[in-house]
């Protein structure tokens, strides 16, 4: 073969795009994110083919694959004979109640942090901070004593107050975040109207907060909505105990009936999971926004 035509295959040859060497890194990243997909999806599947099957395949019978009898009865037991309407009602109170605390107080101390000029601002500043590294439960003894001086114990206040208390930290540090994109010149445009530090509040500040209010809203409730510890010591009577709580005390109830269990475990986290499905974009932003800003 002579050299002209060794170059036109040459030539041939390196203009065909050499995709055989792409194609293997890319189907072993898709094997891995399908793997990694189903390692996190199987104890959502666990669960709830677990509400659904009786003691003998939940121990041994069939474990993992789906029920053979399909045991609906398992939630109305749950709902009916555990008092989970009870729980799931306390639970959306404790919750709402909380995050709306959680916010206007957040809403008021970021205004206060970040468009008013006043000479302990970044100090005050930096103590709100200083309640992102308490743990929650370090605190439960004086807590404890706290509320049981104030006769608030086995009250639906005993959690409320607690939980919005350490919310407050992380919704200030989102709420700085949000606030401090807003442009100052609207301030000045509404003081020169005639509107004073309320006025701006209110008017101004408060209706350009929307996006700040779903992330404050959707951490506070992801927080408080699956804590144990609080209310399991700080609510005794049984007509005001969360939802975790309720859970727990199934535990004794039917400890030789293991699917009303797995029901009431289902219905308690299937609110948390459709919060984060629908709203986990929410989430990011949220601690995207206050690492920038805060």
């Amino acid at each position: 073969m002579s050299t002209g035509m060794k170059r036109i295959h040459q030539h041939t040859y390196s203009s065909f795009p050499r995709k055989s060497g792409k194609r293997i890194p890319n189907l072993l990243m898709y094997a891995g994110l399908i793997l990694w997909a189903l390692i996190s999806i199987f104890p959502v599947y666990w669960m709830l083919t677990f509400s659904l099957k009786n003691n003998a395949e939940i121990f041994g019978e069939n474990v993992i694959g789906l029920p053979k009898y399909w045991l609906w009865s398992n939630y109305t037991r749950a709902l009916n004979t555990g008092h989970m309407y009870v729980y799931f009602f306390n639970s959306i109170l404790v919750a709402a109640s909380t995050i709306l605390i959680t916010l206007i107080a957040s809403f008021m101390a970021s205004y206060a942090l970040t468009r008013l000029v006043w000479k302990a601002r970044k100090g005050m500043n930096k103590f709100f901070m200083l309640g992102l590294t308490i743990p929650i439960h370090a605190s439960i003894v004086p807590i404890y004593v706290t509320l049981s001086k104030l006769h608030l114990l086995s009250t639906y206040w005993a959690v409320i107050i607690p939980y919005s208390a350490f919310s407050l930290a992380m919704g200030i540090l989102i709420c700085n975040g949000f606030m401090g994109d807003i442009p100052y010149d609207l301030d000045e445009a509404a003081f020169l109207d005639g509107c004073g530090v309320w006025g701006i509040f209110f008017r101004v500040i408060v209706p350009l907060m929307a996006p700040a209010v779903a992330t404050v809203g959707i951490y506070t409730f992801l927080q408080c909505w699956n804590e144990l510890m609080f209310a399991n010591v700080f609510i005794s009577d049984d007509r005001i105990k969360t939802l975790p709580v309720g859970v727990q005390a199934l535990s004794g109830q039917y400890t030789t009936d293991w699917g009303p269990i797995g029901a009431a475990l289902t219905l308690a986290t299937i609110p948390t999971l459709l919060v984060y499905v629908f709203l986990s974009k929410r989430i990011q932003e949220s601690f995207i926004a206050g690492a920038v800003k805060g």
